[in-house]
């Protein structure tokens, strides 16, 4: 898959467009993120290990609540899982008594790590953000920016993908979604529809369940792929390096559509995005297909705004904190009303902010779903917090729930008609779900 370029990933998330920020000085707690990271910062160490563990526990949705032995355990488990893998297990490694008293237990587990060292201390940070079981909760340690821009393979979409992972629910087969024009891959032939059989000799699938470490294996300088054209169902194998990528804006596109509707792709919910897509239906259609498969997310100001265009006085969704009550989100009433009847694609890649809309249009009887459950992948809004070697930690302050007061975290919005996209249709450019919304108009 194309490599993540970390400063636009939190530049997004953090809405930010200031100077470079320093980092917390050793001994500091973490402090919020008001600009992107250091371009340099020390190593990781025992110290930065701190800063995580106390800036979940004051700043996470639960951290008041949490019991911090959890955080301490999972981050000795990953810690000693890096040394097991690199042979540098130490024989007095082990994870001290702990009374559940956050600052008594840091003196002792800090006692024990010792000095550290600073790839098991950044897998211990990844290990106490995987523990929480967040799927807005991350630890990015951004890299140098590569030299010349971003590389990759030009791989950039595959049919299970959801979010970092692919979705454990995908049934066989894997297939390719989106290839960056003039990319090593479309310069290989690779294109979308074609099924990934194997990754570098290992299956996609074993029996029918997917294989997790296809996206580590993707991420190789140089990777080999057995494919199949679902058109001829040859099936052969290639070799592709990694190179110069292109990068690709976000963008809003529309095509017309028979019985005076509109079509439009919105891949992403953009600083921006609400406009451009009300701009795009300035002439007012009969109906509207906005496309958000594939759409992972983004800003929940564009939600409510896109949402004003088709709804006035409407509840998008509630934040919630720990204690006291839920903040309704309300539609953007200020944006004037389109008259359009709207229909929405969706899919497993459908997160975050794009299930936020799809709940706010299927609760308020405001179009109809097409396509398959999104993921559920909506936790809450993340706050970013800066550590002193440079890394960030984003993480939810409050929870989500939908205009019904339904979690949608982990379950995801259903559709009303089920119409999943096959390789073949993506192979041969059929498009089974604005079939289906051409067939209600």
């Amino acid at each position: 898959m194309i490599k993540a370029i970390c400063a636009a990933v939190l530049v997004t998330a953090c809405a930010m467009t200031a100077p470079a920020a320093a980092a917390p000085a050793p001994n500091a707690d973490c402090v919020p993120a008001t600009a992107p990271p250091p371009d340099s910062a020390p190593p990781t160490s025992v110290d930065t290990l701190r800063q995580a563990y106390s800036c979940i526990l004051d700043n996470y949705y639960s951290g008041p609540v949490m019991d911090s032995t959890g955080l301490l355990k999972s981050a000795l488990s990953a810690y000693t899982r890096h040394l097991l893998r690199y042979g540098t297990d130490r024989a007095d490694l082990r994870l001290p008594a702990l009374t559940g008293n956050r600052d008594t237990d840091w003196t002792a587990f800090a006692k024990a790590l010792g000095t550290g060292d600073p790839g098991a201390l950044r897998a211990a940070i990844t290990g106490m953000v995987a523990g929480l079981q967040d799927n807005h909760a991350r630890w990015i340690a951004p890299p140098p920016p590569p030299a010349g821009g971003p590389t990759g393979t030009g791989i950039v979409g595959a049919s299970a993908q959801q979010g970092d992972g692919l979705d454990p629910a995908a049934r066989p087969p894997l297939y390719i979604t989106r290839v960056l024009p003039g990319s090593p891959a479309a310069k290989a032939d690779v294109r979308p529809g074609d099924i990934l059989v194997k990754v570098n000799g290992v299956p996609t699938f074993i029996g029918d369940t997917i294989n997790q470490g296809v996206p580590g294996l993707l991420a190789a300088e140089t990777v080999r792929l057995t494919l199949k054209r679902p058109t001829t169902g040859r099936t052969r194998t290639v070799s592709i390096k990694q190179g110069p990528l292109t990068r690709q804006p976000s963008e809003v596109t529309t095509k017309p559509l028979p019985g005076d509707a509109t079509y439009v792709r919105l891949p992403g919910f953009f600083k921006g995005a609400a406009d451009k897509v009300i701009a795009a239906l300035r002439d007012k259609p009969k109906a509207v297909v906005l496309d958000l498969r594939g759409n992972g997310g983004g800003s929940p100001h564009e939600v409510t705004r896109l949402l004003g265009a088709f709804a006035h006085g409407k509840i998008t969704s509630y934040f919630c904190p720990l204690k006291g009550d839920c903040v309704p989100n309300r539609t953007d009433d200020s944006v004037p009303l389109l008259g359009s009847r709207l229909i929405v694609l969706t899919d497993r890649a459908c997160a975050s902010a794009c299930e936020d809309f799809s709940a706010a249009v299927k609760d308020n009887g405001l179009g109809t779903l097409i396509g398959t459950r999104t993921a559920g992948a909506v936790s809450g809004p993340g706050k970013a917090y800066l550590l002193d070697d440079g890394s960030v930690l984003l993480l939810p302050q409050v929870r989500h729930l939908g205009p019904a007061r339904e979690i949608i975290d982990t379950v995801g919005v259903p559709v009303d008609h089920h119409a999943p996209m096959t390789a073949l249709d993506l192979a041969t450019g059929r498009d089974p779900g604005v079939a289906k919304a051409l067939s209600l108009l």
